[in-house]
């Protein structure tokens, strides 16, 4: 009898292996193939190389040669326009990331309402801008505010609320609104399609309920909508905020950086240090992918702890919430 036991306990450990496993399932390794060599060639392997890169001062021609150890890094901590772009990519995200979602949920709220004729068009019309190009609405917003930005700012000069025309885009005090502006536009709809897929989850039976007690639509909000978004909505949060902070195409394309490097974000300086343009004093014009690449580093260690944290939240507001329902 002890010799079966064995035996068994044998078997369900060579079962259980993970050799056995792929053994069992050959096929499923084989469609999964293809998939997995794409990540590794376009996402693992640049991932990889890139922080090889950070280690040299290379122009992105040949092989990289000359060896600086951490200068790049160096480099990247004392730029002051490094840090420009960082406070302007931080300017963008703490202004975007409120203001958006209070949009975007008071739309969810109105769209949720299935007496609301037509509501599916409304949608799609909100939904439309987050699924356009980036690029295509810089470029299109460059005309739009270059031709009708000229007649609101000669509008404004002959109300005499400014002194002088306002070049929207040209000017350093301005530029910088606008883009946060176009911005909020551009990716409202993911966050909107987020807030009416999290409220579609709450039971209808929970309102009806709330109104039987003589809440009005106020208290049905806070005491109803906000416990029970609560998980959902942090969520939302933490993706608009890490969404915000890699912002890239539509200020590349509306501003490019400027003017002046007002609108530079740290996607945008990355760019131009792996493609050439010379940010700060003393920098060569010259492309430098190491310096590049550490800046990129840098950052994506600022992002990984932001996303470190959301984790962190997540997991706290799922033990407390499990808690809740074994006290009741």
């Amino acid at each position: 009898m002890a010799k079966q036991k064995e035996k068994r306990k044998h078997r369900a450990k060579a079962e259980g292996s993970l050799w056995h496993k792929i053994r069992s399932n050959p096929w499923s390794y084989v469609y999964v193939a293809p998939m997995f060599i794409l990540l590794m060639v376009f996402s693992v392997y640049p991932i990889i190389a890139s922080i090889i890169y950070t280690f040299y001062r290379w122009n992105g021609i040949g092989d990289p040669s000359d060896f600086v150890g951490l200068e790049n890094f160096q480099k990247v901590i004392t730029d002051p326009l490094f840090w420009q772009a960082f406070r302007n990519t931080f300017i963008y995200m703490l202004v975007l990331v409120p203001i958006q979602l209070t949009i975007a949920l008071a739309l969810a709220l109105v769209l949720n309402n299935p007496k609301l004729r037509f509501s599916t068009v409304y949608r799609a019309l909100f939904f439309i801008p987050a699924v356009t190009s980036p690029a295509i609405i810089g470029v299109v917003m460059q005309l739009l505010v270059s031709n009708g930005g000229g007649m609101f700012s000669q509008w404004l000069v002959e109300h005499h609320i400014t002194k002088e025309p306002i070049d929207w885009l040209g000017d350093p005090h301005f530029a910088l609104w606008i883009v946060i502006i176009v911005g909020i536009w551009n990716t409202l709809g993911y966050n909107l399609v987020y807030f009416l897929a999290g409220l579609q989850t709450i039971p209808t039976e929970l309102y009806e309920a709330a109104r039987i007690d003589g809440a009005n639509s106020v208290n049905r909000f806070l005491y109803v909508t906000v416990p029970q978004l609560r998980s959902v909505g942090l969520v939302i949060l933490f993706m608009a905020i890490l969404g915000s902070l890699q912002v890239f195409d539509m200020v590349q394309v509306l501003t490019g950086g400027g003017p002046f490097y007002a609108t530079e974000v740290v996607s945008t300086y990355i760019y131009r240090l792996a493609f050439g343009g010379g940010l700060s004093v003393g920098m060569s014009v010259q492309p430098n992918v190491g310096f590049a690449s550490a800046a990129s580093f840098f950052y994506g260690v600022i992002l990984m702890g932001l996303t470190l944290i959301q984790m962190a939240s997540i997991g706290s507001i799922a033990k407390k919430r499990e808690a809740a329902r074994q006290e009741a």
